[in-house]
């Protein structure tokens, strides 16, 4: 099995983005680096805008996740709902 994992910066804004990661995705591990924190998991990661939405207290658009990525690895599929890695076969 192949990883994916999301790069994102540490700050205030990707803190709850990278707790809603870690609770939709129980098997997911997280590494906090100076300044990053690298979140990967086997095959799939899969990050849903109601549970950031949840954590935040107000409306998530999905591509605001970009301000604070640093890189990606696993094709992604997104709709307004859910941000997907996953390693297709």
């Amino acid at each position: 099995m192949s990883k994916v994992f999301i790069a994102l910066q540490t700050n205030e804004d990707s803190r709850p983005i990278v707790e809603a990661i870690l609770a939709d995705n129980p098997l997911a591990e997280a590494d906090y680096q100076p300044a990053m924190v690298k979140v990967s998991a086997e095959d799939t990661l899969v990050i849903k805008r109601e549970t950031i939405e949840e954590l935040i207290g107000r409306d998530y658009d999905l591509q605001e996740i970009q301000v604070n990525m640093i890189t990606m690895s696993g094709y992604l599929d997104e709709d307004e709902d859910e941000f997907r890695l996953s390693w297709k076969n």
